[in-house]
């Protein structure tokens, strides 16, 4: 298997990648560590607990954070498809404190004595190394827990590797009670490596290429353009379509969602889908933390008799635009037209509003999960 590294360079030389010094350092360091990773020992064997000795220590974990686009997920990517070991694992960071919470759960449920130690411990057996895509946190049941979380997984050997928009420091700012995740940001100081990288080239963007974010009339053009889009915002070829599938995505610790097409962070969904099923704000913003673009497609004229689909509409664009999500549409009319008369026409406003400044060039250079 090429190393990491050695993939790096192969997209620099064909210039999918431009030369970026801070990009480049961030690659050589998750290549050192992937060095690391391949030739330590797994950790905690049964003759080590029966009859003792040190542990190795664990190899030091990367945070890498920085400007939406500077190639953090894809630095990720190359890491987990070339680390040569079996117990890895990948995921949105969202999507890893859904299943710690699940877990412990289950653990509350069993009277597990000290449940967040219990489901450290069983992470810990599942994989040497977790590496998160966007860290970022929003709620104060992720806050309380991460700092004894983390340090138990470190202790027992695990790898963190995590990107994330902000710096270590801005993590939960003016979070409710945020002095109980102090200690979680000493930890990310002292046990990772914090690489920066806020290079020149904003890959995102560019793939979007200056394209529109709204398209209307909704038909076979709008459609052919959003597809588009799709495909450049993943960096996937369109003619391997039909390997791109949907996904169950996890609100809560009883429901899922099923989301029809899903590829690194993007997300595919018919306004039915989300506006005329029944739908709450626990919906969207699951939907809006795990992804940082989301496109939909059918978006209709709305009146008098769609008020309830309407009003899921306004609570959909909410969650979108305070996570800072990337909103693509197919319509039929632009975003002052959506909704012209009726009960909520004056919340609607405000919708319109959002639904412009989405689609301005300072909205789309924003970072996922910035305000």
């Amino acid at each position: 298997m090429a190393g990491m590294i050695d993939k790096y360079e192969a997209l620099v030389a064909a210039g999918e990648l431009r030369a970026d010094p801070e990009q480049r350092a961030a690659a050589e360091r998750l290549d050192r560590l992937q060095r690391e990773l391949e030739a330590a020992p797994k950790h905690g064997g049964i003759l080590k607990r029966l009859f003792g000795g040190a542990e190795p220590e664990t190899p030091r974990g990367v945070y890498m954070w920085g400007g939406v686009g500077r190639g953090k997920s894809m630095l990720m990517d190359l890491f987990h498809e070339t680390l040569d070991i079996g117990s890895k694992r990948r995921t949105h960071f969202h999507e890893f404190m859904i299943d710690v919470h699940a877990r412990l759960h289950e653990e509350r449920k069993r009277q597990s004595e000290d449940p967040v130690v219990v489901v450290a411990n069983r992470i810990a057996a599942e994989s040497r190394v977790l590496a998160f895509d966007e860290m970022v946190v929003n709620n104060s049941a992720d806050a309380m827990i991460m700092s004894r979380l983390f340090t138990r997984l470190i202790e027992s050997g695990v790898t963190i590797v995590t990107t994330s928009n902000r710096e270590p420091g801005d993590l939960y700012k003016d979070g409710l009670n945020r002095e109980h995740f102090l200690p979680f940001i000493a930890l990310i100081r002292q046990r990772l490596d914090v690489i920066t990288l806020n290079g020149p080239t904003d890959y995102r963007l560019e793939r979007i290429g200056g394209m529109a974010v709204w398209y209307t009339p909704t038909g076979p053009a709008a459609t052919a353009k959003v597809r588009e889009l799709f495909y450049r915002l993943t960096d996937y070829p369109p003619e391997d379509a039909e390997h791109v599938t949907g996904t169950d995505l996890q609100v809560g610790q009883a429901r899922t969602i099923w989301v029809p097409k899903s590829l690194k962070g993007v997300a595919v969904f018919s306004f039915k889908r989300l506006c005329v099923e029944p739908r709450g704000a626990s919906d969207y913003l699951a939907i809006a933390r795990n992804y940082h673009s989301v496109i939909v497609v059918g978006i209709p004229k709305m009146g008098k008799d769609m008020r309830n689909e309407a009003a899921r509409f306004v609570t959909l664009i909410d969650a979108l635009y305070e996570q800072g999500v990337k909103l693509i549409a197919t319509a039929d009319a632009e975003p002052a037209d959506l909704y012209e008369a009726g009960d909520g026409r004056f919340e609607f406003e405000r919708t319109v509003s959002r639904l412009m400044e989405m689609q301005s060039a300072d909205y789309l250079a924003r970072g996922h999960g910035e305000r």
